[in-house]
């Protein structure tokens, strides 16, 4: 019977598990990174090896500083994968938490979260996140913190807009005339009527929030040197496009392969958790 469940369920759902084992070989490829390079360190160079191409000892070749390019960029999946992760279940929590108190109390609570949120809005985001980053200084931490405050916006209208459709709902209003708590209220009824819209919403925003760290770490503003990492990889191979192109194309081949993964299995989550989406199936 488990087996006959495994075989409907991926005739169902194929993209998604696909997509859901490429997903784990990438998060177990970062864990097992110094399996995977030999014990080779990322951040050691050897200026005897300097920007040699692809090779048996070197299969991504080396950099400027004779690090070796496949250590780093396996390496530096840690340092994507585990910021992106973070910036992603800060938003999910501050922008949730923030758009529940919204849409549940209304009146000045509800007045105040939106118009900060609006005002977030009214700038285009990465702008916004590069002033932020500058301010607080270039540093991965500050990168995601950044992105977080130009980023909570849309899950908070989001949130506010879910909880006001139940708000005044007759199940609401019983739960209040039997004397529930306002916590309870909230952890009850709008959480668990908010929470799947916004993890599909969370799943589909990973890759893009990826890309946005690996963007402030290209212009500077992210992970410093020597931190392995895709975005900072980038930045220090621009300088060489022409003469090591390596440098940039297994970092940018790294980006794209993660970030069009997480992508698609946010989109096969969303056609499983989505009831509209199951529908139209």
């Amino acid at each position: 019977m488990k087996k006959e469940k495994k075989k409907s369920f991926f005739r169902k759902y194929p993209a998604f598990v696909i997509f859901a084992v490429l997903a784990v070989l990438i998060i177990l490829a970062a864990v097992l990174a110094p399996l995977l390079t030999g014990g080779v360190n990322p951040t050691k160079g050897n200026m005897a090896e300097t920007i040699t191409p692809p090779s048996s000892a070197h299969p991504f070749g080396t950099d400027k500083m004779g690090r070796d390019i496949f250590a780093r960029v396996i390496y530096g999946a840690r340092a994507s994968l585990s910021s992106t992760f973070i910036l992603v279940a800060v938003i999910f929590v501050l922008g949730t938490f923030l758009g529940i108190l919204a849409g549940y109390f209304g009146g000045w609570i509800d007045a105040v979260i939106m118009r900060i949120a609006d005002m977030m809005m009214a700038f285009p985001g990465l702008v916004l996140a590069i002033a932020v980053a500058g301010i607080l200084g270039a540093s991965m931490r500050n990168a995601i913190i950044a992105v977080a405050i130009v980023s909570w916006p849309k899950y908070a209208r989001l949130a506010r807009s879910l909880v006001m459709k139940i708000r005044h709902t007759d199940f609401v209003a019983a739960a209040k005339v039997t004397g529930s708590r306002t916590p309870y209220m909230l952890w009850k009824y709008m959480l668990p009527n908010t929470v799947t819209t916004l993890v599909i919403t969370a799943a589909t925003d990973i890759g893009g929030m990826m890309m946005e760290l690996a963007a402030l770490s290209f212009l500077g503003f992210g992970a410093q040197a020597p931190t392995p990492e895709w975005g900072s990889m980038l930045n220090e191979g621009r300088n060489f496009m022409q003469s090591a192109p390596w440098m940039m194309i297994y970092p940018g081949l790294a980006i794209f392969i993660t970030v069009v993964v997480f992508n698609m299995l946010g989109d096969g989550l969303r056609d499983i958790l989505d009831p509209r989406s199951n529908e139209g199936r």
